[in-house]
């Protein structure tokens, strides 16, 4: 959303068939975007918002991602570190698909068990 050159190049780079959004994400920019007033920014995030859904996939919520999700908030729970839900489900979509889940929030995301993590922020 913020269109870091580092990212938009990345995902330029990338197949778009490579590249899902968990359903999620999306939610957490709605709920960001909502909670602005009306304003040119507001207005603008809302067409940025609505481009990124119309040019990558959605990773849909399934079974797989459900039981991924319980078994993160279980794990994390047992030793004592709580996760945001949402961060939880995030994870949840890509640990339950093998996949790379790509953020910018390796503090949180780089404790679940089994994550894949990559920050496309940064160069590494």
């Amino acid at each position: 959303m913020k269109g870091e050159s580092l990212v938009t190049a990345r995902v330029k780079s990338l197949p778009k068939s490579t590249i899902a959004i968990p359903e999620p994400s999306f939610a957490e920019v709605v709920y960001g975007i909502e909670r602005l007033p009306t304003s040119r920014k507001k207005s603008w995030l809302w067409q940025r918002y609505e481009m990124i859904r119309s040019q990558l996939a959605l990773a849909p919520w399934t079974q797989s991602v459900t039981e991924e999700f319980g078994r993160i908030k279980a794990a994390l729970e047992k030793k004592g570190q709580r996760i945001e839900d949402f961060d939880a489900a995030i994870a949840a979509h890509a640990t339950s698909q093998d996949a790379t889940l790509v953020s910018a929030n390796k503090r949180d995301m780089a404790r679940i068990p089994g994550v894949k993590l990559e920050d496309w922020s940064s160069e590494a």
